[in-house]
């Protein structure tokens, strides 16, 4: 009986850790962006994922306040993501993976794609600077699995946005 509360006990502990970290998410981190909105994309980067354990391309440049869409394929035979995030955030989230790899993704800062297919994110990056992503699938973000996205500050009078520089 006790060893049968024990295990109820983590497990109800690792549901109230991943749903704290799913509330305290990336989607809404100011120094990452925001969520953006698909009116106002102005441009797409197509992201290949493959099981070298890669993305092409690995660096992506911006302008401050660009509304940009990922269009993410998985050429590879098995599941991969992208998921945007601080350095922190994305260790945070990596570590949590390893521990429960079946875990599905449903925030606007993150998309998980299936073998041969594609997904979309739309994300507005408000901070200039750089942003990182990775795909957090068990053992693909140690094999190297990463990438950054190049924020360019605005000029001023251009965009309106304020331009900040992130140190990572």
């Amino acid at each position: 009986m006790l060893r049968k509360f024990r295990t109820s006990s983590l497990f109800l502990a690792m549901i109230g850790a991943a749903a704290m970290a799913g509330a305290a998410g990336v989607h809404g981190n100011a120094a990452v962006g925001q969520a953006g909105q698909a009116a106002q994309v102005t441009r797409t980067v197509e992201v290949e994922m493959t099981d070298n354990m890669r993305y092409t391309p690995a660096s992506i440049n911006v302008k401050q306040g660009e509304t940009v869409l990922l269009r993410v394929k998985n050429a590879g035979l098995v599941r991969h993501e992208l998921v945007i995030g601080t350095p922190q955030d994305l260790v945070k989230h990596y570590d949590m993976m390893k521990k429960m790899p079946g875990m599905e993704h449903a925030d606007a800062n993150m998309v998980s794609v299936a073998a041969g297919q594609s997904g979309e994110i739309v994300w507005r990056f408000t901070q200039a600077g750089m942003v990182d992503f990775a795909c957090l699938q068990p053992g693909h973000y140690d094999a190297g699995m990463q990438g950054l996205v190049n924020v360019a500050a605005a000029q001023p009078g251009k965009s309106g946005a304020a331009s900040k520089t992130l140190f990572r």
